[in-house]
């Protein structure tokens, strides 16, 4: 696909395909055709943290930014992706052409190593402005949900690990803080969902850019929600 092409497929409103990836050195452009099940992978988990927005009162300084199309940072004519759904704190990212801070990325097909890569795009793409990156994968053949929780830490002489953002000549490493395991089990009536590892957990200060105030804090996504949310994509393979 050339780069002409490219820009305007962005630009076209109701397609039936998401422009997942594009790479402008070698003219590639990988498409995704989404299916019920892949949008209720992202969409039932950014959901739920949109309530947990709006009963804390928060859902006016949050802006949805969803599947909106990006360019590498800096480089209008350069590699361009769609996320799944994302978003981001107002008004520190309420502007045309500003990152989300958050990203979900969803795979049905495609593999949890591809979801990696794509994380890894997210991150270096946006010259760093994504501060999280969560991958939910489908494992059919294991009947199985995957939720992996991505953040960089910063690397600023050998061994030595921070999260200061300041830091000189700064080296990013996406580093995997939370991995989240969910099964069904077929045997008890009505079927039930385990949850290994514990809550899924986003940071205030990465979603929101500063430290929370008084009735403020990190949002949890318990493992009953956690439950809830693998019943929901289950009954769509129904």
């Amino acid at each position: 696909v050339l780069p002409t092409d490219f820009d305007e497929l962005t630009r076209q409103e109701h397609r039936l395909f998401r422009l997942r990836r594009y790479y402008a050195s070698t003219g590639i452009l990988i498409i995704i055709i989404p299916t019920i099940l892949h949008e209720a992978l992202h969409l039932q988990l950014y959901r739920r943290y949109e309530h947990k927005l709006a009963r804390n009162g928060q859902e006016e300084n949050w802006i949805p930014i969803g599947s909106t199309t990006f360019r590498l940072q800096g480089h209008p004519g350069g590699d361009g992706g769609e996320g799944d759904s994302s978003g981001g704190p107002i008004p520190e990212r309420c502007y045309t052409g500003a990152w989300p801070t958050l990203v979900i990325e969803a795979g049905d097909s495609e593999p949890l190593g591809a979801l990696q890569n794509d994380m890894r795009w997210w991150f270096s793409a946006s010259d760093h402005q994504v501060n999280i990156v969560l991958l939910t994968k489908l494992d059919r053949l294991n009947q199985r949900i995957i939720i992996e929780r991505w953040e960089e830490e910063i690397q600023t002489r050998r061994g030595a690990t921070t999260t200061r953002r300041s830091a000189t000549n700064p080296v990013y490493t996406p580093i995997l803080q939370q991995s989240i395991t969910i099964t069904q089990n077929i045997a008890t009536n009505p079927i039930s969902y385990n949850v290994t590892r514990g809550a899924l957990v986003l940071s205030f200060r990465l979603l929101f850019l500063r430290d929370p105030g008084p009735q403020e804090g990190d949002f949890v996504m318990s493992i009953a929600e956690l439950q809830a949310y693998a019943r929901a994509i289950w009954l769509r393979l129904g």
